[in-house]
């Protein structure tokens, strides 16, 4: 019972502590632990004391540092080779980013058991595992026992098998190599690894988002995970939308958009990844012909090998569309009228509101701030709506208006609490990524007197600005 921590974490902890002691050291223990206390009551204690016994750790230093402590650590290699390419040091590098918004406590460097896995490409292209090194890593700098004379390898992987719980960066020639061969790892984990690490670089500004771009571009088409592929497709769209410097976006959306439409169409028909590229293509279509095939596709005039267009896509193509200006009211409810069901009642609420008028947005915005007569589930469905990327301009006035909302609705107690908390976070101006916003943010909290509660979500919001204002500068330096 990790008290006081998400699952996620918690089920990232237990790995790690395995890694810690060791696998055959952690079962001896838990058998151990059982024969102890057979049909009695314990504590963590009790299990930690029984691993420490058979481990011969220290792992009451442990769990302070990983279960008494807030924030994820970020491991970063050190090579250095001399011009032969022989690898002359290496070193981990271990940093505690300040904690997140309302988080207590102080930022802590841990103890980790981590592998690091050394990748080569093979005759056929292909990267491979050549090496692995398993070690603790310490404080701030810890060395890697590589042999001397080894000649530096392609790809460097941190936390390689995903034992620890932290965040892992790569380091400049291994990110040159993955941004050409991510596709080519022969196992899916470092695959999944490489992914992960370069979304966290492009989220904390290490990584330009045009450079995030050109890797998914590379990779994505040799990505078998569906999960994976989805992933992605959702984390290059918040990228664009908010990490990309604004003089870039559109270059970038249209990059984006011409390659979610080249996938659709080489997709293998009728499977998950060609579903999954429709849906992609109906979240970003912008041109007028890439909006003239949404419409085709809609009314069947067009099709694409094998793809369905069930209810489901057909409400995709429906809200794009109403987003762009390509569907009005009149299609709205033509469509509703095809599937008048819960499902469909909300689809239809949430193309209404993302129609790009100011009449839509006041609709929209009346709906759920000023009144408390939707069904949650509607409610949802309208705030998804409202919040339009391609809008920015039609949501700016909205900032002030939040600001001069968000605490009587907070207040009120008229709105269930999950209504409140989508009004708090999903309407807060995240698209309007300035320093007026981060202003506005800061005299609002200052002035306001918020319950905790209230202002932990709004700061938490508000440090998502703070983001996306380092990512974006990233990106302007590319």
């Amino acid at each position: 019972n990790f008290d006081g921590i998400t699952y996620a974490k918690g089920a990232s902890v237990l790995k790690q502590l395995v890694a810690y002691v060791g696998m055959d050291e952690f079962f001896k223990g838990v058998q151990a632990y059982f024969k102890a206390h057979a049909f009695g009551n314990t504590r963590l204690a009790d299990l930690l004391g029984a691993l420490e016994e058979t481990s011969g750790r220290d792992l009451k230093t442990w769990s302070k540092a990983w279960l008494e402590t807030a924030g994820i650590n970020i491991l970063r290699p050190e090579i250095e080779t001399d011009e032969n390419g022989h690898v002359t040091s290496f070193t981990v590098l271990q940093e505690a980013p300040a904690l997140p918004a309302g988080a207590k406590g102080e930022p802590t460097l841990r103890p980790h058991r981590i592998a690091i896995g050394c990748y080569d490409l093979d005759a056929e292209g292909k990267l491979v595992r050549t090496d692995r090194i398993e070690l603790d890593v310490d404080g701030e700098r810890t060395t890697v026992p590589f042999p001397a004379g080894t000649a530096r390898p392609a790809v460097i992987l941190l936390n390689d098998d995903d034992l620890s719980y932290a965040k892992v960066r790569l380091d400049e020639e291994s990110l040159r190599v993955v941004t050409e061969h991510l596709g080519d790892f022969t196992e899916s984990l470092p695959r999944a690894l490489c992914w992960a690490s370069a979304w966290d670089m492009t989220r904390d500004g290490e990584l330009a988002t045009r450079d995030y771009l050109a890797l998914v571009l590379s990779g994505i088409g040799k990505e078998s995970d569906i999960g994976v592929v989805q992933s992605l497709h959702r984390q290059v769209k918040t990228a664009i939308d908010l990490y990309a410097t604004p003089e870039w976006r559109e270059a970038g959306l249209t990059q984006w958009t011409d390659a979610t439409l080249a996938h659709l169409r080489a997709a293998e028909p009728g499977s998950d990844h060609q579903l999954a590229w429709a849906q992609a293509f109906a979240a970003t279509a912008r041109t007028d012909e890439q909006l003239d095939l949404l419409g085709a596709l809609l009314d069947g005039n067009q099709t694409v090998k094998g793809l369905a267009v069930d209810t489901e896509l057909r409400w995709a193509f429906v809200e794009r569309l109403a987003a762009t200006g390509r569907a009005d009211e009149k299609v709205i409810e033509a469509e509703y009228q095809r599937d008048r069901t819960a499902a469909g009642e909300r689809h239809a609420a949430t193309a209404r509101a993302a129609r790009p008028t100011a009449q839509a947005k006041a609709e929209a915005w009346a709906a759920v701030v000023e009144s408390d007569t939707s069904p949650n589930a509607v409610h949802q469905a309208v705030i998804t709506g409202f919040v339009q990327s391609d809008q920015r301009e039609l949501l700016a006035p909205y900032t002030e208006k939040y600001f001069a909302a968000v605490k009587g609705i907070w207040e009120s107690g008229s709105r269930s609490q999950d209504m409140v908390q989508q009004i708090v976070v999903d309407l807060f101006p995240s698209l309007q990524v300035s320093r007026a916003t981060l202003d506005a943010t800061d005299a609002w909290l200052a002035s306001a007197e918020p319950s905790a509660a209230l202002r932990r979500l709004v700061s938490e919001s508000r440090s998502g600005i703070e983001r996306a204002l380092r990512a974006q500068a990233a990106d302007a330096s590319a």
